[in-house]
């Protein structure tokens, strides 16, 4: 198991940027896929992003591609989520998540979760 801890959350007007991270703990951080998903009111969870254990591989789902970017820093233990262009319909609560085996595409997948940061986007 890997603790997480989401940061960078906040309120922003439409068409800006935030940085989200998070922070694990634990000696095999770089052995996990990382993901990042979100959770509106009244909407399923969704898989926003997600990185394999040294980066290599990405994906994201298709309403942030060309404006998300997930990356990691396993020495600092820690992965990013870069949002810009902004949108209302980006407002969410975000969390960050590990998957220890080898599938990474659906949140049954993540056994690791944070407590998640709101990202609040105004029009």
């Amino acid at each position: 198991q890997v603790q997480l801890v989401e940061s960078g959350g906040g309120l922003v007007q439409t068409g800006g940027s935030l940085r989200l991270s998070c922070a694990a703990s634990g000696r095999t951080f770089s052995s996990y896929y990382m993901g990042w998903f979100r959770q509106a009111p009244g909407k399923e969870r969704e898989l926003v992003a997600a990185i394999s254990w040294n980066g290599g591989l990405r994906k994201y789902t298709d309403s942030v591609k060309g404006r998300f970017t997930i990356s990691r820093d396993n020495v600092k233990n820690t992965v990013y989520l870069q949002m810009n262009s902004l949108k209302p319909e980006d407002t969410a609560v975000y969390y960050c998540a590990a998957a220890a085996g080898s599938r990474w595409s659906d949140k049954a997948d993540f056994g690791s979760w944070g407590q998640g940061t709101q990202v609040t986007v105004s029009s």
